[in-house]
């Protein structure tokens, strides 16, 4: 599942924002640049960040041997 950024622009000013399709803390990495942009008044953790993050383990090389030496 593909990740997605929620932004809101509040009356104020101020910038709200929300991860989801994330697990763990890589949504920290993912949301950097926009905490960037000015102070962080607060956060939140939704409960995507407690879950363990996926990680797709894909072999650089496969080697296949047909037939005999």
């Amino acid at each position: 599942m593909a990740h997605e950024i929620d932004i809101q622009i509040r009356p104020d000013g101020t910038l709200f924002f929300e991860v989801k399709g994330v697990k763990g803390r890589k949504c920290q990495d993912i949301t950097k640049f926009l905490e960037e942009l000015g102070q962080t008044l607060s956060t939140q953790n939704t409960s995507e960040f407690y879950q363990e993050e996926v990680q797709e383990i894909v072999p650089e090389h496969e080697h296949v041997r047909v037939g005999k030496k």
